[in-house]
């Protein structure tokens, strides 16, 4: 069972100083990479500069202290942006407090009852179609500042569609130096890390930030910068209690579950990706503890919902982080970087800033995977997926979340509905009885599994659950039973061969019933595996890695 023990608890027991120096310096890398994001996610946010950087330095440093995960690294993320920003607009700072702080104590229940690996049963498409509708929600926010637009309005604009008739509207007051700015920073931005030898260690974003500031500062561009439009505070984040109200309590629990799952799925995602990238294994409901408390400190000292962010700490990973020290250490250095060079941050331009959130809206988008989906995913995925992004888009959060699950849910019913089949029983004797392992000779570094029942995404975990051996060959699947698969089963056997090939096992699947292998050739899974590597019996499989072994 996972333990709620933090990880850091667990590292310490042979932790060392070499370890200790690359924690140090991956910390204070992350913290350099973190800083313009943590500022731009909060302008996105619709709250002040420094607000981001609260968020990250003391949600950053509870979550890693506590986190289930040896290097997650957490803070404000894209995810939030639209739903932090209407909370905003709609209640107050009291109202989004409020929800962060509902927010974390269900996180922290979810984690108490176990709640870690019920995640799994977010369907693969609705993470897909919400991640990429933010995606262009997020994009379609700045267009107003990457193009300098002047854009007046009684109301403040929370929807997308509202801001993208607004920049419509008001798209002849376009500031042509904005635009020029902007252009660039996005240029530096794409091309900087193609650049070689030191020039990958340092973060784009930053030298996009410095270019962007010379040429506002230096070059006397007549551009709008953070402080033309915000008041700029470098003073530490300090304990404040919110005046809690039952009526606002009420009016702000749905955006509290909304938070809540979202940063539920968004940090488990993150650690999977992690857990890849250093061959460990994280503690999901240690982590939803973790990401609990992390929130509930950010909303009591100032700050917005955090969650764990993916690029970042894929980021600490590379550079040699490998414990919570390196997550702790960046919190810290973001601390000292508030208190010394946040004044300076009222010189960053606007389209600097929505130059960033561009990138950061594409990175996040997904969009190969969108349309990788919508051309190899059954039909009602692909009407998940689609409707999930459209409500996100048009609406929120909030709708397309509750609306996706409810069509998958039923979506699902009506599949295993169409494939539960009901036969007579058609009596042999033992010695007919083919079909039985036990009468087989298996190879010796060869593994077979059976595969029984529908693998659909609340079962299609089990697929990454197999476990290759050292000495392993050859993996043979058996799959006479599986009458039917979905893309998130589909993305699972892509991953299992994916580590297959790392280790050098050839994988062999037995007797794929019809629909299964339909999804599996529209993928191109089919075509990967190689077609001498789908048998039409158990016999043949073995035979086949009889041949292999030899």
């Amino acid at each position: 069972m996972d333990k709620l023990k933090p990880k850091l608890f667990s590292v310490m027991k042979t932790y060392t100083k070499e370890q200790f120096i690359k924690d140090i310096i991956a910390g204070i890398i992350v913290a350099i990479i973190a800083l313009p994001l943590s500022i731009a996610l909060a302008l996105a946010s619709g709250v002040t500069p420094e607000k981001g950087i609260y968020t990250a330095i003391t949600a950053g440093f509870v979550i890693s202290f506590l986190g289930g995960s040896r290097v997650q690294i957490s803070g404000p993320t894209a995810a939030f942006a639209t739903i932090v920003a209407g909370i905003v607009a709609t209640s107050g700072m009291e109202g989004l407090i409020i929800a962060t702080l509902m927010a974390g104590v269900i996180l922290i229940l979810m984690g108490v009852f176990r709640f870690g690996n019920l995640i799994k049963f977010i369907p693969y498409t609705i993470t897909t179609g919400f991640t990429s509708g933010i995606a262009i929600t997020i994009l379609v926010g700045q267009i107003k500042d990457f193009l300098g637009l002047t854009v007046v309005t009684q109301e403040p604009l929370i929807e997308t569609i509202e801001k993208l008739e607004a920049v419509i509207e008001f798209i002849d007051t376009i500031n042509w130096q904005a635009v020029i700015v902007g252009v660039v920073c996005l240029a530096i931005l794409i091309v900087w890390p193609y650049f070689p030898g030191f020039c990958k260690k340092i973060p784009p974003s930053l030298i996009t930030v410095l270019v962007g500031i010379g040429m506002v500062k230096g070059i006397g561009m007549k551009v709008n910068t953070i402080g033309d439009l915000y008041e700029i505070s470098n003073k530490l984040p300090t304990l404040s209690i919110p005046a809690f109200s039952l009526e606002t309590a009420k009016n702000v629990l749905p955006d509290a579950f909304t938070i809540a799952i979202l940063a539920a799925i968004e940090s488990l995602l993150s650690c999977v990706v992690a857990d890849s990238m250093i061959n460990s294994r994280h503690r999901s409901n240690m982590e939803l503890v973790a990401q609990g408390a992390g929130n509930i400190t950010s909303a009591l000292f100032g700050g917005i919902p955090a969650t764990g962010a993916i690029a970042r700490t894929a980021a600490n990973i590379k550079n040699g982080g490998r414990t919570p020290i390196a997550g702790m250490v960046h919190a810290v250095t973001l601390l000292l970087i508030l208190v010394v060079l946040m004044p300076y941050a009222a010189l960053i331009p606007m389209p600097t800033i929505a130059a960033i959130l561009f990138m950061v809206a594409y990175n996040m988008s997904e969009w190969r995977k969108f349309l990788h989906l919508v051309k190899t995913a059954p039909k009602s995925d692909i009407l998940v997926l689609v409707t999930t992004f459209v409500l996100t888009v048009v609406f929120d959060l909030v709708v397309a979340i509750e609306v996706g699950i409810i069509m998958a849910a039923i979506l699902f019913m009506k599949r295993m509905s169409d494939v539960t089949e009901v036969e007579g029983w058609r009596y042999i004797d033992d010695e007919e009885d083919k079909d039985s392992l036990t009468l087989r000779s298996v190879p010796q570094n060869t593994l077979v599994y059976e595969m029984t029942g529908p693998l659909f995404f609340g079962a299609a975990d089990k697929i990454l659950h197999i476990a290759i051996k050292d000495n392993t060959n050859c993996l043979v699947l058996r799959m006479r039973s599986v009458n039917a698969i979905d893309a998130t089963a589909m993305h699972n056997f892509e991953t299992l061969l994916e580590t297959c090939k790392k280790k050098n096992v050839q994988l062999i699947l037995s007797h794929v019933n019809e629909q299964p292998m339909q999804v599996m050739k529209k993928s191109g899974f089919y075509d990967m595996v190689g077609e001498t590597n789908f048998c039409v019996h158990i016999d043949e499989a073995l035979e086949r890695a009889k041949e292999l072994d030899n």
